[in-house]
């Protein structure tokens, strides 16, 4: 009985759009020949080891817990940023042209780069530790903090992808958690450095209460076009019309 129910699904996962997509993206990447293999001890071969030794030395902290030194642990991040390649499928496109959004480390830039995509961090400077990290991956930064109601600093063109993990500069757990002016103002200056049909993939923290968004605000993504997936606000083709003129804005 557990058998047969276990085959039922299977073969309604695969009749799914949701299952095609997947069987397309892996038949993809059984031809696709990428220009190093993604695999977490591989591209950690890729890091100069005595330099990150004494990075490790410089910073690391027993049970650092949540705080920025877990950062150092290579096979944990360089993990996870391997899932985000493949999930964005940068592993699977032409080369592109990526801002990524409080880049810290650069860790995933990195692995974009190895893969033959251009990258440009921006983040903000007070942690010594992501300076010299990135430095040492020949990841480029510029160095801003991203405020309400406050533009973007130069950023040298357009992009084909914006990326942003982990999402801090929204005042995320502080009492002036961005709310949709907030986020209208920043998508429009985004959009100014967003190349034709480019995508923009977010991915909130959740907040205090449990959530990532209030309702207003989730509602807001979606009539801008994004694909919301729990934590992720996805813009697979430019980012909306403006919110200015849509009813939630108003």
């Amino acid at each position: 009985m557990y058998l047969r129910m276990r085959f039922s699904h299977k073969i309604k996962k695969l009749l799914s759009g949701r299952g095609l997509a997947s069987a397309r993206k892996h038949t993809r990447r059984f031809f696709h020949r990428t220009r190093i293999p993604l695999e977490t001890s591989r591209i950690i071969e890729t890091i100069d080891g005595p330099n990150f030794q004494q990075i490790r030395q410089r910073y690391a902290v027993e049970n650092p817990g949540e705080d920025w030194p877990k950062y150092l642990n290579l096979d944990r991040w360089i993990d996870i940023n391997i899932r985000r390649i493949r999930e964005i499928e940068l592993d699977l496109t032409r080369p592109k042209r990526i801002l990524d959004l409080g880049c810290g480390a650069g860790y995933f830039l990195h692995i974009a780069q190895l893969l033959g995509h251009k990258g440009l961090g921006l983040d903000v400077d007070y942690l010594p530790m992501f300076a010299e990290i990135t430095r040492l991956l020949g990841v480029r930064r510029i160095i801003s903090r991203i405020e309400p109601f406050t533009p973007l600093p130069d950023l040298e063109g357009k992009f084909d992808l914006i990326t942003a993990f982990m999402i801090c500069f929204n005042n995320h757990k502080q009492p002036n958690l961005w709310d949709l002016p907030e986020w209208e103002f920043f998508l429009g200056d985004l959009a100014k450095y967003l190349a034709p049909h480019g995508r923009v993939w977010l991915e909130l923290n959740r907040e205090y209460d449990g959530t990532f968004y209030t309702p207003e605000l989730r509602e807001f993504f979606a009539l801008r076009g994004a694909k919301i997936d729990e934590h992720k606000i996805i813009f697979n083709s430019g980012l909306g019309a403006p919110a200015s003129a849509l009813p939630v804005a108003r």
